[in-house]
């Protein structure tokens, strides 16, 4: 069973949310505050969903602690802050994923197994490790890692979801809406700018390539590729 922790200073909300996750089988711990939020995050749920305004402190600390700690959990931020600077902010932070308030809690729900299964990739994987070389980097999927020689490259699940999959179709230019299929799961709104934050993200971890150009390539009004080798 997969245990989650519902992060709300909002006792009706966090109630409400953990209400729905235990009838889709999930066991639910709630925290109302940053103190009880990293304590719980500390003894690795598998997955959070974090409010950014809580009593005495942020979810954004919350999010940069547990990231400055080596913490993978992924999170999906829970917030009535609609703005594209907190939502650019979270998902530089490390989120894998950001709802806004008022949601539907069938949508969270959804969201909330998207990530899961990006966290924890199925059975039915290829019988012997994938490994992809892009330009000097070289993807490991069955490590779910990227190194620049001896060096690895610290990703998030989502950024390295990302490149994994347009390295995996080089030359091919591929839409947002495209992306979020294989990401997560088709759950996009053509508005949602959440692809081209993680692409940002994936740049400045990434840098330039040797011959001075970006990773993944923009292709105006389409989407995003990367270059065959």
């Amino acid at each position: 069973m997969t245990r989650i922790v519902v992060v709300d200073d909002e006792r009706a909300i966090a109630d409400g949310v953990a209400a729905y996750l235990r009838r889709d089988g999930h066991d639910v711990d709630t925290a109302a505050t940053p103190a009880r939020a990293l304590e719980l995050g500390r003894t690795g749920p598998d997955l959070m969903i974090l409010d950014l305004m809580l009593a005495g402190g942020s979810g954004f600390d919350v999010l940069r602690t547990l990231r400055g700690e080596g913490s993978r959990v992924p999170v999906i931020i829970l917030s009535a802050r609609v703005d594209l600077v907190d939502r650019v902010a979270g998902l530089e932070l490390g989120a894998d994923d950001y709802v806004t308030k008022p949601f539907e809690p069938r949508e969270l729900v959804a969201r909330v197994g998207a990530v899961l299964r990006r966290a924890r990739p199925g059975s039915p994987e290829p019988a012997t490790p994938s490994t992809t070389t892009l330009d000097d980097l070289a993807i490991d999927e069955a490590a779910r890692e990227v190194r620049r020689g001896a060096d690895l490259v610290p990703l998030t699940r989502t950024e390295f979801d990302l490149l994994a999959v347009l390295a995996g179709h080089p030359g091919r230019v591929m839409t947002r809406t495209q992306l979020a299929e294989q990401i997560f799961g088709g759950l996009y709104e053509e508005s949602d700018r959440t692809i081209d934050s993680h692409v940002r993200n994936l740049r400045r971890k990434l840098g330039s390539r040797p011959d001075g150009g970006d990773y993944v390539e923009t292709v105006r009004g389409v989407g995003y590729r990367v270059a065959r080798a």
